[in-house]
C-alpha cells in the first residue's frame, strides 16, 4: 500500500491547526503528511490503517500520528449506507517543532519531546482523563491560552498509561505518486472484494504485474506478503461482527471470507493473541 502525500495548509497567524470534520467517511485514502496528528473519533467506527498495522478504530479513541506515518481510516460500509450517519473527528495538524527548535530541549518538556519521537510509531489513546473537554476547549481559546491547552493535552498524553504504540518497527519508506496509486488499487480492491475468494493471478492483475512480480513488489513495499495483509483485513472485518452482530462463530468465519472454521480460529488467534470467543468475552467484560 503506497500512500500519497497530504499537503496541509496551516490558518493564517497560527502555529498549529485544529479543525472538526463530519461526513460519511474520514480521510480514506492511504496518505501521510510531515506533520504531526492528533485526531480524536467522536463518532464512528471502522478499520484503521496505521504503519503496518490494520485495526480496529470506536468512537472515544484518540490517536497521534508521527510525521510521515502512513494511515487511513475506513469506516464500515454499513454505516455509510445508512443516511442519518455521520462521521466525526477532531484533528489537530502541528509541526514538531511548531513552537521553535529547541523549545521542547528544557528538561520540565522532556516527556513531550519523548511523545512526539515516539509518535513516529502511531500511538492509540483511550483515556479516562478530560482530553476530550480539552481539545473541544481549543475551539474557544485565543492566542497563547490556545498554546497552552494544546500543551496541557500533550502533557496528559505523555504521562497517562492509557495507551499503546502501535508499531514497534516501523520505519516509513520513500514514496513517489505512481506507486501511490498503484498501491491504493490493490489496496482498494482488496478491501471491496476480500469477503470472497481473491487469487494471486487476479490481484497481480491489478498491479498490471505477473504473480511472481507481484508478490516481490508487495513484500517490498509493505513489508509483508499479500495473502498477510489480506487475512489482517479479514480478521479486523471479524472483529467488528463479532461485537455488532449476534451470530455463531462460524457465521463470523464466513462473512469475513473465510471457508474452514479451523483455519479461522488459527488466524484470529495468530493476529489478534486470542481466540474469536475469548476476544468477545474480553470485549464484554464477561
Amino acid at each position: 500500500m503506497k500512500p500519497h502525500l497530504l499537503k496541509v495548509s496551516l490558518e493564517p497567524e497560527s502555529s498549529f491547526n485544529i479543525y472538526k470534520n463530519k461526513g460519511s467517511n474520514f480521510y480514506d485514502q492511504w496518505h501521510f503528511h510531515p506533520e504531526i496528528e492528533l485526531i480524536y473519533i467522536h463518532k464512528g467506527r471502522g478499520t484503521r490503517f496505521i504503519g503496518n498495522d490494520i485495526s480496529r478504530f470506536e468512537p472515544n479513541e484518540f490517536f497521534l500520528i508521527g510525521s510521515n506515518l502512513p494511515h487511513m481510516w475506513r469506516c464500515d460500509p454499513d454505516q455509510l449506507e445508512e443516511a442519518a450517519y455521520t462521521a466525526e473527528v477532531t484533528v489537530i495538524y502541528f509541526h514538531e517543532d511548531f513552537l521553535g527548535n529547541k523549545f521542547f530541549d528544557v528538561p520540565e518538556l522532556n516527556g513531550i519531546k519523548s511523545l512526539l519521537e515516539k509518535a513516529k510509531q502511531g500511538i492509540k489513546i483511550t483515556p479516562r482523563n478530560p482530553l476530550k473537554e480539552l481539545i473541544t476547549k481549543l475551539y474557544s481559546e485565543r492566542a497563547i491560552e490556545r498554546i497552552i491547552a494544546l500543551l496541557t493535552i500533550l502533557d496528559r498524553i505523555a504521562v497517562t498509561k492509557e495507551k499503546e504504540y502501535i508499531n514497534t518497527s516501523y520505519y516509513p519508506l520513500n514514496y513517489d505518486k505512481f506507486e501511490a496509486d498503484r498501491l491504493n488499487r490493490i489496496f482498494q480492491y482488496t478491501l471491496t472484494n476480500f469477503q470472497t475468494k481473491i487469487s494471486l493471478p487476479e490481484i497481480a492483475s491489478i498491479a498490471n504485474l505477473t504473480s511472481k512480480a507481484f508478490c516481490r513488489y508487495f513484500k517490498s513495499k509493505t513489508r509483508k506478503t499479500y495473502y498477510h495483509f489480506l487475512l489482517e483485513v479479514r480478521v479486523a472485518h471479524a472483529c467488528k461482527l463479532l461485537l455488532e452482530k449476534d451470530i455463531t462463530v462460524y457465521e463470523v468465519c464466513l462473512e469475513s471470507g473465510f471457508n474452514n472454521i479451523s483455519n479461522f480460529n488459527r488466524y484470529f488467534k495468530k493476529i489478534i493473541n486470542k481466540s474469536p470467543l475469548e476476544y468477545k468475552k474480553e470485549r464484554f467484560g464477561q
